[in-house]
């Protein structure tokens, strides 16, 4: 999906076409919203992104051409889940799904919920 031109979540969410990757991008959203809490949710580079009130964005996820993308903006909590990122396909801070039956949704909830837990610096 190129990158998008939607004013929200909402709308960039319509843009999705594939029902699988909808469903894991839906799941992933109520779970930022879930654990983020006191986040805003925003729309950033085209893409759903989440901050804390006035900051940068620490968590994003994307539909791309190949893969859904959970950007994990924060070097700390990567360095914090290194072993278990360890058998991830993980660029520097983009955790790409690339079949949407293996979304490990038990690890994206984890990185959430260390992200809410404290402040940290984003790349």
């Amino acid at each position: 999906m190129p990158r998008s031109t939607a004013e929200d979540v909402d709308g960039y969410l319509t843009e999705v076409a594939e029902p699988d990757r909808l469903t894991v991008l839906i799941r992933i959203r109520e779970l930022c919203r879930t654990e983020l809490d006191g986040y805003e949710e925003v729309m950033a580079y085209g893409m759903p992104a989440y901050r804390r009130p006035g900051g940068e964005p620490e968590i994003a996820f994307a539909n791309q051409k190949q893969y859904v993308s959970f950007y994990l903006m924060r070097p700390d909590v990567r360095e914090g889940f290194e072993e278990r990122l360890a058998d991830q396909d993980m660029g520097k801070g983009c955790l790409r799904f690339r079949r949407t039956e293996r979304v490990d949704f038990g690890l994206v909830r984890d990185l959430l919920k260390t992200t809410a837990a404290g402040p940290g610096e984003v790349c």
